[in-house]
């Protein structure tokens, strides 16, 4: 139903449901499916010769899937395909596996989200790939001058997790292409509805569909979409893997896609407005949100980006962590919990100096991690300015 020239608002409304597909409702169906059975032997062995290509077997993927991962991928101007998985870390892990062989290395961000820096540590190293970590304010060609000869990939995730650094995107890209390296892009944080990545030169971009695809904070999913050829590759890997996801969740997957952009667009009004309100406020130290002036990288956001979501944190000058913890515990109306990119508002205290190795966090304060969900702005600044008077105990 859509077209490759419709708007992105125009896609998430009509992405992935082809008539064959949704048999003339609106929706495509739960297809909940194993083993297909086939009219013949005949049948049998012609979709042997191409078993991607339609019903073939329950791990391939049904209609459900399908449309999902056809939805992302038309999202992604000049990407081939779409992977889907059962978490953000698996397609973490996955995309890493297909590309990178023993003796290869790794360049990684210093900011990358920490179950990432685990599959670094754990399954990459285990198997002989060694991960270097790299200063996410370096520019390209300070990244490039890192490129050695066993170099096969790097891999950015910007803003950053935690502390919101924005990197030099295209440029990066660029500079990894001309080297024969693979570029790699943890793009949760703005999706590509506000980062389209692979038109921005990079290879393959990855996505916790569990954050703000899905949006509603009641499934785990994650995506790998990718240019032509690495799409292949991430695909066999993850059937090497057996890797599957449940029609159910990709049914409540393609549901929040139909309203992400609504959603991203309130999500980015409110933290706007909270994280200025915060910026003037004399108990906060920085607030670090690319779309603010002041956040390292913004000038990049703003030539890069098409908009900002609703994750960043800020410092609390004077709090040490008792006093960080009240003014968390007290609030009523943000959760407490990991994850982001439902409806509802989280806080969370974060530390980021034992994660950082390129580059050491020296920002003094304590930190605290905000998701503005989609409750009234000024409700959440009501509920933070009490907060304030919590911190002395």
């Amino acid at each position: 139903m859509s077209d490759e020239g419709d708007r992105p608002a125009t896609l998430l409304a009509t992405a992935g449901r082809r008539k064959e597909w949704t048999r003339g409702i609106v929706n495509p169906p739960v297809w909940h499916a194993s083993t297909i059975l086939f009219d013949d032997v005949a049948a049998l062995r012609a979709a042997g010769r191409n078993p991607d290509a339609g019903l073939y077997y329950g791990r391939r993927g049904t209609p459900t899937q399908w449309a999902l991962a056809e939805a992302l991928t038309q999202l992604e101007p000049g990407a081939a395909g779409t992977v889907l998985h059962s978490s953000g870390a698996q397609a973490v892990a996955t995309a890493l596996l297909a590309v990178l062989a023993p003796g290869d290395e790794l360049l990684m961000v210093d900011t990358a989200y920490e179950p990432t820096r685990a599959v670094c540590g754990g399954i990459l190293k285990k198997i002989g790939i060694v991960t270097r970590y790299y200063d996410p304010l370096l520019n390209a060609d300070a990244v490039a001058a890192l490129f050695g000869p066993n170099t096969k990939a790097v891999f950015l995730e910007s803003p950053g997790s935690l502390t919101f650094e924005v990197q030099d995107v295209p440029g990066i890209a660029a500079k990894a292409r001309a080297a024969g390296i693979v570029s790699l892009i943890d793009n949760t944080w703005a999706t590509s509805l506000l980062l389209p990545a692979i038109s921005l030169g990079v290879d393959i971009s990855i996505t916790a569909l569990t954050k703000y695809v899905g949006g509603h904070s009641d499934l785990m999913m994650g995506a790998t979409t990718a240019r032509a050829g690495f799409f292949e590759t991430v695909r066999k890997t993850s059937q090497g893997l057996g890797q599957v996801v449940g029609p159910d969740d990709a049914a409540l997957c393609l549901r929040g896609l139909r309203t992400m952009e609504l959603r991203l667009r309130a999500h980015e009004a409110g933290a706007l407005k909270v994280a200025r309100w915060l910026g003037g406020r004399a108990e906060v130290g920085v607030v670090l949100h690319p779309a603010l002036p002041s956040c390292p990288g913004h000038d990049l956001w703003a030539r890069d980006f098409r908009g900002s979501s609703g994750l960043f944190s800020f410092s609390l000058k004077q709090a040490d962590d008792a006093g960080r913890t009240r003014f968390i515990d007290g609030l009523r109306h943000f959760g407490i919990g990991y994850s982001w990119g439902g409806y509802e508002s989280l806080a969370l205290p974060i530390d980021p100096r034992p994660i950082r190795t390129a580059r050491p966090w020296t920002t003094e304060g304590a930190f605290v991690r905000l998701h503005i969900g989609l409750e009234d702005a000024d409700d959440l600044i009501a509920d933070l300015e009490a907060g304030f008077a919590r911190i002395a105990g």
